[in-house]
């Protein structure tokens, strides 16, 4: 069993599509919320279990991502992502934790 087999640790991180500009988005209003390109996850600082550290499972920078409020370790039985962005997981990221 790999050191994240029991979820925790693991933070579970959004890597966002970067923001359209608003000349070619009208009907996007300021601040609107970007979309989820890819969910990562990545090892929680130690000391702080809801603090991500600097890099995810497969690498990535965490610096621009957002946190998702998806605690793995709170949730018994279920992936360590959340549902809805299944199409999106990270496939690195995943194989990591499965391992």
């Amino acid at each position: 069993m790999s050191e994240f087999g029991g979820m925790s640790g693991i933070v579970v991180v959004y890597e966002l599509d970067k923001p359209m500009a608003t000349s070619s988005s009208p009907g996007m209003p300021a601040g609107a919320e970007r979309s989820v390109r890819r969910v990562h996850a990545a090892p929680s600082t130690p000391g702080a279990p809801a603090a991500t550290g600097p890099r995810t499972l497969c690498g990535k920078d965490t610096f621009a991502m957002e946190t998702a409020d998806w605690k793995p370790s709170e949730r018994l039985g279920a992936p360590w992502y959340p549902t809805g962005y299944a199409s999106v997981v990270c496939p690195d990221c995943d194989a990591v934790i499965e391992t």
